[in-house]
Parts: C-alpha cells; sequence; structure tokens
C-alpha cells in the first residue's frame, strides 16, 4: 500500500481526510500530530519522512488562530512558514509529493468586483496571513512535486463557527454577528474530497478550493440557526462595532470570495454549493 504522512490529523480537515481514506485498499495513512511529530524541527522531520518512505504528504498542520498569529509571531512563523519548509524539503529527499493546505488570508481582503481566482497577486495584511504566504513560497521553492490548495471560513469536525453560534444560542436570544465580511463557508469533507481527488494526478500547482457561492458571517448565522430550527435571532453587525465589543481581535478580510478557477480549468471536479455542504453536515453533527 502507498504511504500518506498526514499532518495535523487531529484537525477538522486532518479529521475528514482520515474519513475520506477509510476502508481504502490502495493508501495507507500516517497520522501524525505534534505530539508524533513536530514540523518546526528540520532534523526531525527529515528522519521520519525517510523512515516512512511515503508516496505523499498532505499538510493540514497550521497555527491557526488569527488573533494569536499577531501576538505569538515567532511561533505563527515555525509553524506556518519554517514547518511548510520542512515537509517541502523532505518530500524532494523522498521524492515524495507533498499536498499543503492554505488560506484565504494570503489577499489583502480589500472588497473585489470579483472572484479571487489563482492569478489574483497575495498581498496578505496580518500576521496569519503574512506566515502561511510565506509558507506557500516555500513550498514552490523547495517541493519538486507540490500542490497548494486555498481555502476558506473552513468547518468540519471541531471547533468551528457553526458549533460557536449554536454553543451561543443555548444562552442568548440574540447574538452579534458581522455582516461586512463575505467569504464563503467551505466543508473539511468537501475539502478532503478535493484533495483526494488531486493527490493522484499529475496536476500539480495552486489550487482555490472552498464551496460554491458566498454569503457573509451574519447570514451563515442564521442558515446554521435554521438548519437546527434554532429560534435565537442574528444581529447584523459591523466590524468596527465587533472590534468595539471585542478590542483585541485582528482585523478580518472584508472580502473572502475565492474561485475554484485552476480546478474548472483542468479538472471536472466540483464542490458542493456552501448551503447543500452546510445541510449534509448539520444533519451529521446534530443526528
Amino acid at each position: 500500500m502507498k504511504k500518506i504522512i498526514v499532518t495535523g490529523c487531529n484537525g477538522q480537515l486532518g479529521r475528514a481526510i482520515n474519513q475520506q481514506y477509510a476502508g481504502n485498499t490502495e493508501y495507507e495513512l500516517v497520522n501524525t500530530d505534534v505530539g508524533e511529530l513536530d514540523i518546526t524541527k528540520v532534523e526531525d522531520v527529515l528522519d521520519f519522512v525517510r523512515e516512512i518512505k511515503p508516496y505523499a504528504i498532505i499538510n493540514c498542520a497550521a497555527y491557526t488562530n488569527v488573533d494569536k498569529c499577531e501576538v505569538d509571531i515567532d511561533l505563527a512563523y515555525k509553524i506556518n512558514a519554517v514547518g511548510a519548509r520542512n515537509l517541502a524539503i523532505a518530500s524532494s529527499d523522498v521524492h515524495a509529493k507533498l499536498m499543503h493546505v492554505s488560506t484565504d488570508y494570503v489577499f489583502s481582503g480589500d472588497v473585489s468586483l470579483r472572484p479571487l481566482t489563482e492569478f489574483d497577486t497575495p498581498a496578505p495584511k496580518s500576521m496569519y496571513g503574512i506566515t502561511k504566504l510565506a509558507g506557500e513560497n516555500f513550498v514552490r521553492d523547495f517541493a519538486e512535486r507540490f500542490f497548494i490548495i486555498r481555502t476558506a471560513w473552513l468547518y468540519g469536525d471541531g471547533h468551528n463557527f457553526a458549533k460557536t453560534m449554536l454553543k451561543l444560542s443555548e444562552t442568548n436570544d440574540k447574538i452579534g454577528v458581522v455582516m461586512d465580511q463575505v467569504g464563503t463557508p467551505t466543508s473539511a469533507t468537501e475539502l478532503a474530497k478535493a484533495i483526494k481527488y488531486l493527490l493522484p494526478t499529475d496536476n500539480y500547482g495552486i489550487f482555490h478550493g472552498t464551496c460554491e457561492g458566498d454569503t457573509n458571517w451574519a447570514e451563515f448565522a442564521k442558515e446554521v440557526f435554521r438548519l437546527a430550527g434554532k429560534k435565537t435571532e442574528v444581529e447584523p453587525i459591523t466590524s468596527q462595532e465587533y472590534k468595539r465589543r471585542f478590542p483585541a481581535s485582528a482585523d478580518r478580510p472584508a472580502y473572502s470570495i475565492l474561485e475554484n478557477y485552476m480546478l474548472k480549468l483542468t479538472t471536472d471536479f466540483s464542490f458542493a454549493t456552501w448551503q447543500e455542504a452546510l445541510e449534509v453536515y448539520m444533519k451529521e453533527w446534530l443526528g
């Protein structure tokens, strides 16, 4: 069986990837998290990868706490940039493919007239975006065969926006949610399907991977409550108002709508709409 190393296996995407490959007789997943492999240490990564000799590495590991990235800058660079570099070096050393997961935060987030494609120029503003773009660049510099897939507004089996909203609804009749940030809620299951689709191919390069359609956070919350049968009222608020209520929060992109342009140009793979994917997720999660 071909071996695939999965880093960040306990995160939402890592779990979704394991579900996608469950029962697969062609591939064996070698799951790692920080306890098994510290991706920030190049010698550890090289030793581990040389021992496993994988067919591919799927890098789901990242420091994704946007607010803490503004403070823990060194740690953000170590995990998001240096960690990606180390996996790229190791993948080339054993001639393995590297699937690296990135983010919409590599773009400025300034309001655009159209969805952003892989041909648009990144210009991150937050430390999270800056460090993730540095990781992308290291992958491009050091990996022999790589896929970089950028996603946005990810939710799955773990801590996420939908679960946060439902938790808050237990003790609040009305919740203020930002309405001037737009993007595409993306199911970890849908992203894992895209990764599984691309990985066996030689269709290398940068891809955007989000569900189809777009919305804002307030409308996303309303859809979560509708599907859950909750009567909680959503109060649409501006980003400025949110910052007044939570002063320590980092700026979020106002515009995060990505177009899966390279997938459309080079494959017949398509994501579900964000509404379809959310309905599936809520049915599975709420039983």
